[in-house]
């Protein structure tokens, strides 16, 4: 059963909002952001780690990679389909679907996320009760059900997009803590 239309357009609401702000930042905003989100995230990665590469909107980037480390889990976006597979961090990255950049290392099946203790997770708003808002397609929901039952699940968001909850379904899987620029890590629940 799909989710409902209220539900539906809500989301798509609060995407379009965000996604505008997003897009008028400026890119010193940007990076200021990304080195903030990453110093505060820095302390928390002991242990193997999974993450993404950030589009240059998005929070962390030009960042985020680094900080995870080489041999960090990071996502390939399959050719069909809607389920992650996954890579080594290997110092090299190069656009895949949809143009997100991804290392070129063997590819790895989803359930690799199995062995992350911490799983850095895109966002475009995390509420404080730990739903996320992602982008609509799914892909994080299917993956985060690989993860490890003990796995800390951290989104990464700009200030103001950590709300007190964020429209979400039966389906989507919520989130342990989230970090912000100015608030740093920050446990949620």
């Amino acid at each position: 059963m799909g989710a409902s239309p209220g539900l539906v357009s809500a989301k798509v609401a609060l995407r379009t909002r965000l996604s505008t702000s997003r897009a008028a930042r400026s890119p010193a905003d940007r990076a200021t952001a990304a080195r903030a989100l990453c110093a505060h995230l820095r302390p928390r990665l002991a242990g193997p780690v999974a993450g993404y590469v950030p589009t240059a909107e998005e929070p962390g980037a030009g960042e985020l990679v680094g900080v995870l480390g080489p041999g960090a889990l990071l996502p390939v976006v399959p050719a069909s389909g809607r389920v992650l597979s996954w890579a080594r961090a290997d110092g090299d990255l190069v656009p895949g679907r949809y143009g997100l950049l991804e290392p070129t290392g063997p590819r790895l099946p989803p359930g690799a996320l199995g062995g992350a203790g911490v799983v850095v997770v895109p966002a475009l708003a995390v509420g404080l009760d730990g739903t996320r808002l992602g982008r609509g397609a799914g892909y994080y929901d299917r993956a985060l059900l690989h993860a490890a039952p003990d796995a800390v699940l951290v989104g990464l968001v700009f200030d103001e997009e950590l709300l007190p909850t964020v429209p979400a379904g039966a389906h989507d899987v919520h989130l342990h803590a989230v970090v912000t620029p100015s608030g740093g890590w920050r446990d949620l629940g």
